[in-house]
C-alpha cells in the first residue's frame, strides 16, 4: 500500500507538442507497480492548456480545483471542482484554464498506455 500526499510526486512539464503551462506529476504508476491502472494529477496556470491530442484508450477525468473548458469534438464544455469527465477512446480532446487560479485535475489511464502523455 502507499500513502502519499500529492505534492510529494515529482512534478514534470507537459511537453507534448500544442501544450502551455502544463505540469503533471505520475501518483500511481509503473514504480509503484500498478499492473491496470495508472493515476496522475494535472496542474494547468492560468490561460494555459495540455495539447489537443487523442489516443486509442479512454480516460477518466476528476476536477480539483479551478475552473476552464474542456474542447471535444461536440465544443466546449465547462468545468470547475466536482466535476467528472470521461473521454472516449479516439475523441480529440484538450484542457483549457479559464479562471486566475490553477486548473487541477486527476487522470485515470490504462496502465499498459505510456506514461507521459
Amino acid at each position: 500500500m502507499k500513502v502519499k500526499p500529492i505534492g510529494e510526486h515529482e512534478q514534470t512539464d507537459v511537453t507534448m507538442p500544442g501544450a502551455a503551462g502544463a505540469r503533471m506529476r505520475m501518483l500511481i504508476g509503473p514504480d509503484d507497480g500498478a499492473k491496470t491502472f495508472h493515476m496522475r494529477h494535472f496542474e494547468v496556470e492560468p490561460g494555459g492548456h495540455t495539447p489537443q491530442h487523442q489516443h486509442d484508450y479512454e480516460h477518466e477525468i476528476l476536477v480539483l480545483e479551478g475552473q476552464g473548458v474542456a474542447r471535444g469534438e461536440q465544443g466546449e464544455r465547462p468545468l470547475k471542482a466536482g466535476h467528472v469527465v470521461w473521454v472516449p477512446a479516439s475523441e480529440k480532446h484538450q484542457f483549457h484554464n479559464t479562471g486566475p487560479q490553477p486548473l487541477q485535475f486527476i487522470c485515470l489511464i490504462p496502465a499498459c498506455q505510456v506514461c507521459t502523455r
